[in-house]
């Protein structure tokens, strides 16, 4: 008696891990994010994207369509994955994201956001910080 193939062969793959699937964003993680971008909202600075810039608002709604992507492909566990695949260059020309806030000189995104990432951390462990003007 012959064994159907195709049952088999679903159950096999059913079984199978997924390669290269990552786990979904974490809810501590997606409190991070969230919490990031509402900070950089509150911010009023100014968000450079491809040599035009845009404000803090403009700045957020982009990166959460952004971070939408990323966790529609699983392929962000935590905020720093967010951070550096997601907000710190662009996805079409490569070129880093820049933040200028107070008439201050502009710093990549990156270096921004992940001081502010510590400070929310920081502020999660009941030490208050407002977002970063600098």
């Amino acid at each position: 008696m012959r064994t159907p193939l195709i049952p088999m062969l679903l159950a096999l793959a059913l079984a199978a891990p997924i390669a290269g699937r990552a786990d979904p964003l974490p809810a501590a993680a997606k409190a991070e994010v969230t919490a990031l971008l509402g900070r950089l909202q509150a911010s009023s600075c100014e968000f450079n994207r491809n040599g035009d810039w845009h404000s803090a608002s403009d700045a957020k709604r982009h990166l959460e369509r952004k971070l939408a992507y990323l966790e529609d492909k699983q392929l962000v566990k935590t905020a720093e994955q967010f951070i550096e695949l997601g907000a710190s260059k662009s996805s079409m020309s490569g070129k880093p994201y820049l933040v200028r806030c107070a008439g201050a000189s502009p710093v990549e995104s990156k270096a921004w956001l992940m001081r502010e990432l510590a400070a929310v951390r920081a502020a999660a462990k009941g030490a208050s910080a407002p977002p970063s003007t600098r």
